[in-house]
C-alpha cells in the first residue's frame, strides 16, 4: 500500500527537491488551482489520492539560488507568508494553512508514506467524518519536518474566544525553549453579516395584470416580455474587516475589554451572498412556455370537441370579424364592432362546454386579436386597404444587428405577426389559463387565417415575396397563405375585369410593372379581351387554365381570334428587350410576361428533394427528374413563343442564359468582320432538356398556361397544417420567437446597466442559441442551458438594481463618489470578494457603516436564548462602544513566527497557527515544524 502511494507520487514527478518564487499578493485568488487524483487500494477498501496545486511558471533562476543547504522546503516558507492570507475562494486547507500545494488521501489511511524525505509536498489524511473536513498531514524536508494538526469543536472554551487566549495556546504549543519568546506576528479578521433590509423596499413592481384589458397597461403588456425578479436576489452583505499585520502587545483582547474596533480596521472586504433561485419573471415566462413543449394533448383534446367541424351554416360563416369588407358593392361600410371579432369557435366552446369555462374572456381575446390584427379594428375600407399594404411588409425593415437576430435564430423579425403570436402565447400560457388558453387562442387564429384567405384579406406583419427560409417553418407557413391570398385576391379581380386605380395591399410590384408595360404597347396586343386583361393589374402571373371564365363583350371572338392567329400575332409582351433583336425575323426581342416560380417552404423543398432523390440514378430516372425540374423552364419557353413569333431556341438562350451562348469575331467572305454565336456544348448534347422542352413548348401566353403554383390547393393544405397543430407543436415551432425576443429584452435591460460581464454572456447566449436553433428539433437539453443562461443573466442585472438601490448610486450627487460606487457594485457581481477604498472612511464604507447601524436600529425580534450564550453577554460587554455592528459572526486569527524547537540550538523553524470562531463552531489548525537533526 505504502509503496503504491510512493509510487502515484513519483508518477506525479513530485519526489525530490521543490522550488519555486515567493507567492505574490492575491494569487490564491486570482491563479489557477489544479488537480489531479488517482485510486489506491488497501485490502478492499478503495482510497483517493489527490494532488492540489497552483499552476505557476517555472522559474529555473529562483530555484537554482534557493538550492542552498539551509533552503526550507517551499510549505514551510509558505507558511510564514502574509500575501495571501483569508483568501475569499480556496480550498479549506489552503485557507488554514497558506500552501501552494499539497496531496490528501481520503477517507483515512497511515501516513508512513512520508518517512522518505524526498517527497516536500505537504500530504493529508483525511479523517472522521467528512462533513468535518478533519485532517492530519505531514511534510519533510532535508532535517526538518512540519506536522498539520487540527482540532475541531461545536462548543469553544470561553478563554479561546479572545485573542491573548489563542496565543497561550500557540505559545505552550511551540513550547519553545528560549526565554525571551521571539515576537509573535498576528492577521485578524473579524466578519460582520447584515441580513436585515427592511429600510429599503425591493425596487421591482409587480406587472398590473388587470391593467392588460384597459388599454393603459402598467408593467406589462402584450408584446412585451416582463422583466425583474419578484424578490430581493442579495440575501446578505458580508463585512470583513481586517488588521493583515499586527506584533504582538499592540492591541487588547481579552475577555474583559477589546481594541479591535471595525472602524479602524485597515482593510475592509465585503461580499454579497446571493439568493438561491431568486423568482424572476423572465425565467419563468421562458420555464412555463418551455414545458409546454412536452405536452401530448391536441387542441380538440384540451378544448373538447373541435371547432373545425363541419356544422352546416355556423361553420360557413367561421366569424363575423371584418364580415362587412367582404361586399364588393361600393356601398358606404359602417364601422365594425370589436367585439364580433370573437369567432364561432367561441360558441362552439361554450355549447360543449359551460358557458362560462371559456379559457379566454372576451375583453382578453378582444385585446389579443386587435394586437395581432390591427387592421381588424373600426376603420372605413379605404383606411383598411391603406394599413394593409403597409402593414403587410412593403416597408424595408431596419437594418441592425438587434433585428437580424431573426436569422441566426431561426425564428421570426421582431415586428412580424410570427414574432408578436409568440409573445401572446407566452402571455397566455402564463397568466390566462394556460395551456387551454394557449390552445383557445391558436383555434381562434387559424379560423381568422381562413376567414382572410376565403375573403382575400393580406395577413398584416409579413413580408412581401417568397416564404423566408431563414424564419421558422410556422412563419413560412404564413407567408406562403399570404402569397396564396395574393395570386387569388388578383386572380378575383381578373376574373371581374375590373381594372382598379387602387393599390391592394401586398400587390407585386413586378405585376403592377407588367400591366403598366403591356398598356404601353396596345398595337403589340391583339383582340380587345386580352388587351383588357393585359391591362387588368396582376393578371398575368395568375394564368387561369381555363379561358371561359373571361367575361365582357367580344372576348369569345377574341378568343378564337386568338386560337386561329396563334402562330402570327405576339401576345403576353411585358416590354422590349433594348438590346437584342431575333436571330432570323431581325425584329426587335421581346421580354415576355412570365410566370412566377412556385414559392416553396422549407419542408416542401425537403419533400421535393426526397422524391427526387428516390428516382435513382438509372438514364430513365436522370430523365424524369430533368423533366420534373424543367417545368418552370417550359412555362417560360411557351410565354417567349409567344410573344416573340418566329424566334428560335437560340434567341431565348441570349435572353434566358446568356452564358449559354457563345459569340466569336470571324472575318466573312468579302473580308468584313462579322460576330457569329452559337450554343454552348451543354446545349449541344444529344437530347439536351432544353432542346426537348423547346420542341414541346408551344407559343402560349402565361395567362393561358396551366398554373404553376396552384394557390387554392396550397392554402388548403396550410390551413388543414395549422389546424392540426397541437400545443406542443406550437411551442416548438414559436420557442426560437421566445428566446429571440428574451435575448432582446436581455440585452435592453443591460443598456441600462452597462455591466461587462453581462454583455459577454449576452455573445454566449447569441452564439450558442444560433447553433442549436439553426437545426429542425433541437435537443431539450440544449434549449434548457440557453434558458438557464438567460435566466442567470436575468439574475445578475436583478442583483446590479438591487446592489444600486441599496448604495444609492443613482441618488449621489458627486459624480467622482458615483463613479466610485458604480465601479465598487460592479465589482461584487463579478468578483467574490471585494476591498473597500478607504476601508471604513471611504464612500462605500460610509455607506456600510450606515446599513449596518440602521439594521441595528430597527427594532427585531429578540435573539435566541442559544444565540445569547453563544456570543454571550460577555461579547456584548466587550463591544462596548462597538454597537454599531452586531457581534461579529466569524473571528478568523493567524499566528505566527519562527523559533527553534524542540531544542535551543535547534534551527529556527516557522510555526503557525490558525483560529476561526463562528457561531456553529470552533476550529484549530496549527502548523508545527521541528528539527530532525539537532533535537
Amino acid at each position: 500500500f505504502i509503496s503504491r502511494i510512493e509510487e502515484v507520487l513519483n508518477d506525479w514527478k513530485l519526489i525530490g527537491i521543490s522550488s519555486g518564487k515567493p507567492l505574490e499578493k492575491g494569487i490564491f485568488t486570482t491563479g489557477t488551482w489544479e488537480e489531479k487524483s488517482d485510486e489506491i487500494s488497501f485490502a478492499d477498501f478503495r482510497f483517493s489520492v489527490t494532488h492540489h496545486y497552483l499552476v505557476q511558471e517555472p522559474s529555473d533562476k529562483d530555484g537554482k539560488e534557493e538550492l542552498g543547504e539551509d533552503a526550507l522546503p517551499l510549505p514551510m516558507q509558505d507558511l510564514l507568508c502574509m500575501n495571501n492570507d483569508f483568501p475569499p475562494r480556496a480550498h479549506c486547507l489552503v485557507r488554514w494553512y497558506g500552501l501552494r500545494e499539497f496531496v490528501v488521501i481520503a477517507p483515512a489511511a497511515n501516513n508512513d508514506a512520508v518517512v522518505s524525505e524526498s517527497n516536500q509536498v505537504p500530504l493529508f489524511v483525511q479523517i472522521h467524518h467528512k462533513w468535518r473536513r478533519m485532517y492530519v498531514g505531514e511534510c519533510q524536508g532535508p532535517g526538518v519536518r512540519t506536522d498539520f494538526e487540527m482540532v475541531h469543536l461545536r462548543k469553544v472554551p470561553s478563554q479561546y474566544t479572545h485573542l491573548s487566549g489563542l496565543l497561550d495556546i500557540f505559545k505552550t504549543k511551540i513550547g519553545c525553549p528560549l526565554t525571551p519568546l521571539p515576537p509573535v506576528s498576528m492577521a485578524i479578521r473579524l466578519t460582520f453579516v447584515l441580513q436585515d433590509w427592511q429600510q429599503y423596499f425591493w425596487p421591482q413592481q409587480p406587472p398590473d395584470i388587470d391593467a392588460l384589458v384597459g388599454g393603459e397597461v402598467g408593467g406589462l403588456e402584450f408584446g412585451k416580455l416582463p422583466f425583474g425578479a419578484c424578490e430581493d436576489p442579495i440575501s446578505e452583505l458580508h463585512l470583513a474587516t481586517t488588521w493583515p499585520h499586527l506584533a504582538e502587545g499592540i492591541i487588547v483582547d481579552n475577555d474583559v475589554y477589546s481594541d479591535l474596533d471595525p472602524l479602524q480596521a485597515p482593510q475592509w472586504s465585503v461580499r454579497v451572498r446571493k439568493a438561491d433561485n431568486p423568482q424572476c419573471l423572465l425565467g419563468d415566462f421562458l420555464t412555463e412556455f418551455f414545458k409546454l413543449c412536452r405536452r401530448k394533448e391536441s387542441t380538440d383534446e384540451i378544448l373538447g370537441r373541435s371547432a373545425f367541424d363541419e356544422e352546416g351554416k355556423e361553420v360557413a360563416d367561421i366569424t363575423h370579424a371584418l364580415s362587412k369588407l367582404t361586399e364588393p358593392a361600393p356601398v358606404p361600410i359602417p364601422k365594425l364592432s370589436v367585439t364580433n371579432m370573437v369567432h364561432s369557435a367561441k360558441k362552439k366552446i361554450r355549447k360543449h362546454r359551460g358557458v362560462d369555462e371559456s379559457p379566454l374572456n372576451n375583453d382578453v381575446l378582444n385585446t389579443i386579436l386587435l394586437f395581432l390584427f390591427p387592421d381588424a379594428a373600426d376603420k372605413l375600407a379605404d383606411v383598411f386597404e391603406s394599413r394593409a399594404s403597409t402593414s403587410a411588409g412593403n416597408n424595408p425593415p431596419p437594418e441592425n444587428e438587434d433585428y437580424n437576430l431573426f436569422s441566426h435564430f431561426k425564428s421570426a423579425p421582431s415586428d412580424s405577426l410570427t414574432y408578436k403570436l409568440a409573445l401572446c402565447l407566452c402571455m397566455i400560457n402564463f397568466y390566462h389559463g394556460g395551456v387551454k388558453g394557449v390552445a383557445h387562442l391558436w383555434q381562434e387564429f387559424v379560423l381568422e387565417m381562413r376567414y382572410r384567405w376565403e375573403n382575400n384579406y393580406l395577413i398584416p406583419g409579413l413580408a412581401n415575396g417568397s416564404p423566408d427560409l431563414r424564419c421558422c417553418l410556422l412563419h413560412q407557413k404564413l407567408q406562403m397563405l399570404n402569397c396564396c391570398i395574393e395570386r387569388k385576391k388578383a386572380r378575383d379581380e381578373g376574373k371581374r375585369g375590373n381594372v382598379s386605380d387602387r393599390s391592394p395591399g401586398g400587390a407585386s410590384g413586378d405585376g403592377a410593372k407588367g400591366g403598366d408595360h403591356s398598356g404601353d404597347n396596345p398595337e403589340k396586343e391583339f383582340g380587345k379581351s386580352w388587351e383588357s386583361w393585359s391591362d387588368s393589374e396582376e393578371e398575368f402571373f395568375e394564368c387561369l387554365s381555363d379561358t371561359e371564365d373571361l367575361k365582357g363583350n367580344g372576348q369569345e371572338n377574341g378568343k378564337k381570334g386568338a386560337k386561329e392567329s396563334v402562330n402570327l400575332k405576339p401576345e403576353g409582351r411585358l416590354h422590349p428587350h433594348g438590346k437584342l433583336m431575333l436571330l432570323h425575323p431581325g425584329e426587335p426581342l421581346y421580354v415576355p410576361i412570365t410566370q412566377e416560380p412556385a414559392p416553396m417552404t422549407e419542408d416542401l423543398l425537403e419533400e421535393q428533394s426526397e422524391v427526387l432523390a428516390k428516382l435513382g440514378t438509372s438514364a430513365e430516372g436522370a430523365h424524369l427528374r430533368a423533366r420534373m425540374q424543367s417545368a418552370c423552364l417550359l412555362s417560360d419557353m411557351e410565354s417567349f413563343k409567344a410573344a416573340n413569333p418566329g424566334c428560335c431556341l437560340e434567341d431565348f438562350v441570349r435572353w434566358y442564359s446568356p452564358r449559354d451562348y457563345i459569340e466569336e469575331e470571324v472575318v466573312d467572305e468579302k473580308g468584313n468582320k462579322v460576330i457569329r454565336g452559337e450554343l454552348s456544348a451543354r446545349m449541344k448534347i444529344p437530347s439536351n432538356m432544353w432542346v426537348e422542352a423547346w420542341e414541346t413548348a408551344k407559343p402560349v401566353p402565361a395567362r393561358r398556361q396551366k398554373r404553376l403554383f396552384d394557390d387554392t390547393r396550397e392554402a388548403e393544405k396550410v390551413l388543414h397544417y395549422l389546424a392540426v397543430q397541437k400545443p406542443a407543436d406550437l411551442a416548438r415551432h414559436l420557442l426560437p420567437c421566445i428566446i429571440h425576443a428574451a435575448v432582446l429584452k436581455v440585452k435592453e435591460e443591460e443598456a441600462l446597466e452597462d455591466i461587462s460581464s453581462v454583455k459577454k454572456i449576452i455573445k454566449q447566449i447569441v452564439s450558442h442559441s444560433s447553433k442549436v436553433l439553426r437545426f429542425p428539433s433541437p435537443e431539450d437539453k440544449k434549449l434548457e442551458e440557453i434558458i438557464a443562461q438567460i435566466m442567470s443573466v436575468e439574475a445578475i442585472i436583478a442583483r446590479a438594481r438591487s446592489l444600486k438601490a441599496k448604495f444609492g448610486v443613482e441618488k449621489c450627487e458627486n459624480e467622482e463618489e458615483k463613479e466610485d460606487l458604480q465601479r465598487f457594485v460592479n465589482s461584487l457581481l463579478e468578483q467574490p470578494e471585494v476591498s473597500v477604498v478607504g476601508a471604513g472612511r471611504g464612500p462605500a464604507g460610509s455607506i456600510i457603516h450606515k446599513l449596518f447601524v440602521n439594521a441595528q436600529r430597527v427594532p427585531s425580534v429578540p435573539p435566541l436564548e442559544e444565540e445569547l450564550r453563544r456570543s454571550g453577554s460577555q461579547e456584548e460587554r466587550r463591544q462596548g462602544v462597538q454597537s454599531e455592528f452586531p457581534p461579529p459572526t466569524g473571528r478568523e486569527v493567524i499566528l505566527r513566527t519562527s523559533v527553534p524547537r524542540p531544542a535551543p540550538y535547534s534551527k529556527a523553524l516557522p510555526q503557525r497557527m490558525y483560529s476561526v470562531l463562528t457561531r456553529e463552531d470552533f476550529r484549530l489548525a496549527g502548523a508545527f515544524s521541528a528539527d530532525t537533526t539537532f533535537f
